[in-house]
């Protein structure tokens, strides 16, 4: 731990160290006072939504100047209805059970002695993330329920709303007597900034990185604070000989085009060789429907011509994109074991799914897949904290150590061992 004396710490060291503070005082509380704080944060979102739009549209005009893309755009605006979702949001995780306390396992041991292992908050939370403004509210409010202090460090795109939206989330905290650093900005725009977050090991307990590969890949190389990596979504959509066309249809449209900016959209789409002839016709059509680009192989060029769909030639590149907009990449594979052995060379570990009325080939995709997420008739959107009943998630962890896949609660605990004795030595 830093031996710095507070006050001759940087900004971001003592806005940590404030954190570790609020940290002590959040975890014995009682779910009643953490409910009410966030029920108050939830209220104050939607009385103060002219403040959060207004300072939205400086950002927004901001990145449209900058020639930031649309996807891009999207998902860093924020308008009276999402930010009533986003409180609605709020709401659902007051209403979840609280972690902390719950009891994991417990014995009594030979010798006597009571033996408890229970949920405990991880303490300072920091989360370093992109132009998505909205993971502001679902951070705090996750990590308020669940007794962590959290450090927020969103993008410089986004630093008018995340700036707004923390003074409420504060105001609404201390309101109901919490701390208020319980919620800070970790102050600064630079990567300074960032990277000093990263060394700030003793102080804050764990990072969560939320954004494009690059941002992740800097955060778990660089970082010697703990970090729970959450991954880029490469996901795939994989129609078995033994489909419902119909559904796969349904099924590849919403995966692709419900939302393509987000992680859970689908980015490929891979068809068996024996339904391909009678297949590829609907799904390009529908794809064209939906103003997806097609970048294709050689059967899938073949079944576009003459057709309505935009089709280029797939590259390597695009076999590992995450497009996160209209673009799909689209190939026949012969049997489902090559669909899988193509899901593995190329997947980010995330969210795959099959389209079959076959049990055998689902229970075999499942099997083998070795994603976060695997979808049998279902949409790669489902892949979702809040879909999963979860309430508003903390990321998708694509990692295999202490979180998988949507990160919920429990997610944001960690353990402590109670040991009861009556005067036990050993």
């Amino acid at each position: 731990m830093t031996s710095q004396n507070a006050a001759t710490q940087s900004p971001v060291l003592a806005t940590a160290t404030r954190a570790r503070t609020a940290a002590a005082a959040l975890a014995p509380l009682p779910r009643s006072a953490k409910d009410t704080a966030l029920l108050a944060v939830a209220d104050a979102l939607e009385a103060r939504t002219d403040e959060i739009v207004a300072a939205n549209a400086e950002d927004i005009a901001k990145a449209r100047a900058a020639g930031t893309s649309e996807t891009v755009i999207d998902r860093l605006t924020l308008t009276p209805e999402r930010i009533r979702a986003i409180a609605s949001d709020v709401r659902d995780v007051a209403a979840l059970p609280d972690p902390v306390g719950e009891v994991v396992r417990g014995s009594t041991l030979p010798n006597g002695i009571d033996l408890r292992q229970i949920r405990v908050p991880l303490g300072v939370v920091g989360i370093i993330y992109e132009a998505r403004p909205n993971v502001t509210v679902d951070a705090a409010a996750l990590c308020l329920k669940s007794g962590n202090a959290v450090l927020l460090r969103g993008s410089s795109s986004a630093y008018a709303s995340n700036t707004a939206l923390v003074g409420i989330l504060r105001d609404a905290v201390e309101s109901t007597g919490l701390p208020a650093d319980a919620v800070q900005l970790v102050p600064g725009e630079s990567r300074d900034s960032v990277h000093e977050l990263m060394r700030a090991r003793g102080l804050v307990d764990v990072l969560i990185p939320r954004g494009g590969a690059s941002l992740i890949k800097t955060v778990v190389e660089e970082s010697i604070v703990p970090v729970i990596e959450t991954g880029t979504g490469n996901c795939h959509v994989y129609v078995d000989a033994q489909a419902d066309l119909d559904m796969a249809v349904e099924i590849l449209i919403n995966s692709k085009a419900q939302r393509p900016s987000v992680c859970n959209a689908a980015e490929t789409l891979l068809v068996h060789r024996d339904i391909a002839q009678e297949f590829l016709p609907r799904a390009l059509d529908a794809l064209a429907g939906a103003g997806v680009t097609v970048h294709g192989d050689e059967q899938v060029l073949k079944a576009a011509a003459g057709g309505k769909v935009t089709a280029v030639p797939a590259t390597d590149e695009d076999w590992a994109a995450e497009y996160l907009s209209y673009d799909i990449a689209a190939g026949v594979v012969d049997s489902l074991d090559d669909a899988v052995a193509h899901i593995r060379r190329w997947t980010s570990g995330h969210t795959e799914a099959i389209v079959t009325t076959s049990q055998a080939a689902a229970r075999r995709f499942t099997q083998l897949v070795d994603s976060t997420t695997v979808a049998v008739n279902a949409s790669t959107r489902f892949t979702d904290g809040g879909q999963f009943g979860f309430g508003a998630e903390i990321g998708i962890s694509t990692q295999k150590l202490h979180a998988r896949g949507p990160m919920g609660l429990p997610e944001l605990t960690s353990t402590k061992y109670i040991v009861t004795g009556d005067g036990h030595v050993r």
